[in-house]
């Protein structure tokens, strides 16, 4: 199962870990865990090319985190997590044996 948790503060998610794989399908022909990779990968892309915010990054086999930085105010930003938020929301809803997405609030990065 791929899991994904979104921060959030003060009602705004502020970054995502995503880890696992779906086991939808054999890897390649999994349509779950290429959705939640396209857009997850794609709001990373996008916070950097499109609201000029560079998040912390992490990957490696079988995940992907993301945070913005410390402080940062950018309605673009928060535009971008919400509308990769609602995709999320909608896989979580269609496969609930294959992805599963939790909220977490956080009141500082460790």
């Amino acid at each position: 199962m791929t899991r994904c948790v979104l921060y959030t503060r003060e009602g705004q998610v502020i970054g995502f870990l995503c880890t696992g794989h779906a086991a939808y399908a054999e890897a390649g022909q999994d349509i779950v865990c290429a959705a939640v990779s396209v857009l997850t990968q794609t709001c990373v892309n996008a916070l950097e090319r499109v609201a000029q915010v560079r998040p912390m990054v992490r990957t490696g086999p079988g995940f992907l985190a993301a945070r913005l930085p410390e402080g940062t105010e950018n309605r673009d930003a928060n535009t971008l997590l919400s509308g990769m938020t609602e995709g999320l929301r909608e896989i979580a809803a269609q496969y609930p044996n294959h992805f599963r997405l939790d909220t977490r609030a956080v009141s500082e990065w460790r």
